[in-house]
């Protein structure tokens, strides 16, 4: 899969200031949007390496996707073939399996498209911070990794659907049902055909 995904330009620079400080409070439990710890053990050392990431949690479907294309969390993932995610101190085990370039362009088209215009500000945040144009999916996928994620061990329940930006999305679902719908039935269709 990695000879099909070219290496991005790589972090901004303040993501290394951003990231031990993100860790700390989501090790801690503080909410902060999607985001969560991955664990995952080292493809060289084999020590566990944890990395703060968005995951992509729609109808019970996770995902957690690359911005600056092949990291050391990516190899790391590509290589363990699975993950430890912690969210609010909430703890499951997945397998990861990494999605095919056709597979890549229907998640940022039919997934973390929709989910971003239904928070507020979504759209730009993901354009500005992840300098990714959600609105333009083929270029989107072109050099960055996405991982599906299939529960092991755990509860499977991450995210609260009350009180935190879940229930903005839930809100936004029941404004625009048919929208919701159709994404509920793709990516219902998208795990038929994984299964």
């Amino acid at each position: 899969m990695n000879d099909q995904i070219r290496r991005a330009a790589g972090p901004p620079s303040w993501v290394s200031f951003f990231n031990p400080i993100a860790k700390f409070l989501l090790a801690a439990g503080v909410p902060m949007l999607f985001n969560g710890l991955v664990t995952v053990r080292g493809r060289k050392s084999g020590l566990p390496r944890t990395t703060p990431l968005a995951v992509i949690d729609v109808s019970g479907t996770r995902w957690v996707w690359s911005p600056w294309g092949d990291g050391d969390w990516v190899r790391n993932l590509r290589t363990a073939g699975r993950a430890t995610i912690t969210v609010r101190r909430r703890t499951i085990e997945v397998n990861a399996t990494e999605l095919d370039p056709t597979q890549r362009v229907g998640f940022f088209r039919d997934v973390l498209g929709p989910l971003a215009r239904g928070v507020p500000f979504g759209l730009w945040l993901i354009r500005i911070v992840d300098g990714v144009d959600l609105d333009h999916p083929l270029e989107a996928a072109e050099s960055r990794p996405v991982f599906e994620l299939h529960l092991l061990r755990g509860n499977g329940t991450l995210f609260e659907p009350t009180g935190d930006i879940h229930a903005e999305h839930a809100r936004t679902a029941q404004a625009n049902p048919t929208e919701h719908t159709q994404l509920a039935r793709r990516v219902a269709q998208k795990s038929m055909v994984s299964s």
